[in-house]
């Protein structure tokens, strides 16, 4: 490190002066007036240069084979070490115990030499060398550009080789700041805490007002370098825990940060050529890949603000309210503060600066792709037009739907800390699929199944192949759905790879939620990233219940490309997951449905209690992302969340227990036996073909509300486009209409 600040020589040579000199004439804060003596401003070089050392620590742990996160699974640990011989071992005399524990350290031993060796693969030992070398370059530019501000070159030198960080210096948080909060923030912050565990440092004894400045000055600094990669974000969270600030208060600085400088592009002239070009650009293409049409593309079209430089007092002016001063605010923002140009592709300009040819190959690739935003109602009734805008992104995923409305309502959970919009993707396939799941989830045949399935857990039926044959008789109604769309999901999640390469988010950093098919897009797309070695691009990724493999080789690619978090929220009790997934490679094990094991930063989250079946998985995402403590959660829309989901616990199991007693009450006996499974087999029969009349009538009735919909829009009476429709789906005996 200390070779880049050889190089930096001549940045560092006067900065902090020129800034000092700045902030004097306009009478307001700054960093060096915040900082007052070379201990403080040391202090803080220290802290970062901590912080960027922990972080890059966490980084290599990802390709450890020994790294785990359960401190009750010992390295070499399997989950079928955990469910069986810890069971059965206390069953055995000391010989057979001793033979038995020999041969699970055995394999334990075997275990770990097969994931060394994964994790001396080529392919595997490139991700880890371009992943660090990514790393390394986004360190150095950010301790230059903060060096360069408050410190000369040779203090800065010197700070950066006495980094130092150790979990032992960790402060326990336990005097974190904010005010009055509420019990829900409470938790949230603890849930952080621990994820991001504060650093000790000489600067938490400041004012409150103090940190809170040094916080937003940082953030300001992590923005002059023209881009706001996932891990400045990271970097911002631990440095506000290590301040004793809660994530909130950096949160709602993101906020006025990005309507600021919003706010200071709108108030620039235009070149009418270049306003022409943008409109046409964001007019054309924005019902596609719309996270910049409404983000940025939208401001910069209005305003066409691509050739008159911001000025620095305009910037300054309007995030004056934060406490720096004008001229401070609008040196630390550098080159962001003069050019239009770079604010809109902070915010996602020109489409992500996506070709035509591009989207049109991601239409063609997967039907209906497009991100439809998740606030757009409210900004309907009169808000701001950049109210709604914020420096992060959160992309959340649906992974099947009893409606078309399903693909943004699960998502009006996330807070307003973040610009949230739906992935919306083949959106006939992913209905079928939700019509199967809900006919065969209430069905009497499944009822059968599930109390089965009960008895012998359902990693034993996975394994042994052996499934209730009521459910094999069912299988016709749902495979073919599941199929398809999980084929469909696969190919979305690699077209979302290529549209965050592609910076459709802008110069943001992105956060991906999503439940069971929505889960594997992000999975796939996650992949697609490591795969392609394209790294600071997502913050966080939430999976739940995801039909994808838990094996260490592949969630080391996923946790490689993510700065802050990885959870994968699991649920042993979801029968319909396992049923679904039999034909995959259960050797691999299913991370819907058990932890992910041997790959340090990934965190597991066992929600078997709050998700007893795969269809509660779209009301509980709110729940499940409370537990998690997920730092953006509306309390309105949890609270209404909780209700829905325990009204559809409720009334799934009335509907189960009403199934039951069709099949309860059966003879005793071996003759009688036999009887009763004929019975159950005729009953399964009769089942099967009352759900695949169910699921074709509800198919119906959703092809028609779409197509109706889609009619209406173009200005078609509501009857004529029914009678139409109608016409239509006769015409095709039933079939899906081509659209």
């Amino acid at each position: 490190m200390a070779s880049m600040f050889r190089k930096a020589n001549a940045a560092f040579r006067g900065g902090s002066d020129a800034q000092q000199g700045a902030s004097q004439d306009d009478g307001g804060e700054s960093l060096t007036t915040i900082l007052e003596t070379a201990e403080d401003r040391a202090a803080l070089n220290l802290l970062l240069c901590d912080i960027t050392e922990q972080m890059r620590r966490q980084l290599m742990d990802t390709f450890d084979p020994n790294g785990t996160d359960n401190e009750e699974d010992p390295a070499g640990s399997t989950p079928e070490d955990r469910n069986g011989y810890s069971t059965e071992t206390g069953k055995l005399n000391d010989e057979e115990r001793k033979t038995q524990l020999e041969k699970l350290a055995e394999k334990r031993k075997m275990e770990l030499a097969k994931r060394e060796k994964e994790v001396a693969e080529e392919k595997m030992a490139s991700l880890k060398h371009t992943a660090l070398n990514f790393f390394d370059d986004w360190r150095d530019s950010v301790i230059l550009r903060v060096g360069e501000v408050i410190n000369s070159y040779k203090t800065a030198e010197d700070q950066a080789q006495k980094s130092r960080p150790s979990t032992s210096q960790t402060h326990d948080g336990s005097n974190l700041v904010d005010g009055e909060k509420s019990s829900h923030d409470r938790e949230i912050d603890e849930a952080l805490m621990k994820h991001y565990p504060p650093l000790d440092t000489a600067l938490r004894e400041l004012p409150k007002e103090k940190r809170m400045l040094i916080l937003h000055s940082t953030l300001l600094l992590m923005l002059s370098l023209e881009h706001y990669k996932a891990h400045s974000r990271t970097l911002l969270v631990h440095l506000a825990t290590s301040l004793g600030l809660t994530v909130r208060l950096l949160s709602e600085d993101e906020s006025k940060v990005a309507r600021g400088l919003l706010e200071a592009a709108e108030n620039m002239s235009a070149d009418e050529e270049t306003k022409k070009k943008v409109q046409e650009n964001t007019t054309a293409r924005r019902w596609k890949v719309g996270l910049a049409g409404v983000a940025g593309a939208a401001l910069i079209g209005i305003t066409g603000g691509l050739a008159a430089p911001l000025l620095a007092a305009g910037v300054g002016t309007v995030m004056g309210g934060i406490g720096l001063g004008a001229t401070a605010t609008a040196g630390y923002l550098g080159t962001l503060a003069g050019s239009s140009v770079l604010v809109g592709g902070l915010f996602g300009a020109y489409g992500g600066r996506m070709t035509g040819k591009v989207m049109d190959q991601y239409a063609r690739e997967v039907e209906d792709f497009g991100f439809v935003p998740v606030k757009s109602a409210q900004r309907r009734l009169g808000r701001p037009k950049n109210e709604a805008r914020r420096l992060r992104v959160a992309i959340g995923v649906s992974g099947w739907l009893s409606d078309e409305n399903d693909v943004v309502d699960p998502w009006r959970i996330v807070g307003n800390g973040q610009e949230t919009f739906a992935l919306r993707f083949e959106l006939e396939a992913l209905i079928k699929l939700g019509n199967a799941l809900t006919t065969m989830i209430t069905s009497a045949a499944w009822s059968v199944a599930r109390s089965e399935i009960i008895k012998r857990t359902v990693f034993a039926a996975l394994t042994a192949g052996l499934w209730p044959l009521a459910l094999v008789q069912a299988s016709r109604v749902i495979d073919n759905p599941w199929s398809v769309a999980n084929h469909r999901a696969q190919k979305a999640g690699e077209v979302l790879a290529d549209a965050l390469i592609n910076k459709a988010q802008g110069e943001r950093p992105v956060t991906l939620v999503g439940y069971s098919l929505g889960a594997k897009v992000i999975y796939v797309c996650l992949k697609q990233l490591a795969q392609r070695q394209a790294f600071g691009l997502v913050e966080n990724a939430i999976m739940l219940g995801a039909p994808t493999p838990s094996s260490s080789a592949d969630w080391r690619r996923v946790r490689s490309v993510v700065s802050g978090r990885v959870v994968n929220a699991y649920s042993a009790k979801d029968y319909i997951l396992g049923f679904l997934y039999r034909s995959s490679s259960v050797q691999l094990g299913v991370a819907g449905l058990q932890p992910v094991l041997h790959v340090k930063g990934v965190e597991n989250v066992d929600v078997s209690d709050l998700v007893e079946g795969h269809t509660l998985y779209r009301n509980a995402t709110g729940p499940i992302l409370k537990r998690i403590g997920f730092e953006d959660i509306d309390p309105r829309e949890l609270e209404r969340a909780e209700c829905e989901l325990q009204r559809q616990g409720r009334e799934e199991k009335e509907q189960r227990e009403a199934a039951e007693k069709k099949t309860s009450g059966k003879p005793e006996g071996t003759a009688a036996a036999a009887a009763v499974d004929a019975e159950q087999k005729d009953l399964g029969e009769e089942e099967v073909r009352k759900m695949e009349q169910e699921v074709e009538k509800k198919n119906k009735t959703s092809a028609v509300d779409r197509i109706t919909t889609k009619m209406k829009i173009a200005g078609n009476a509501p009857q004529g486009a029914y009678e139409k429709m109608r016409t239509r789906w006769n015409s095709n005996d039933g079939k899906s209409v081509q659209q």
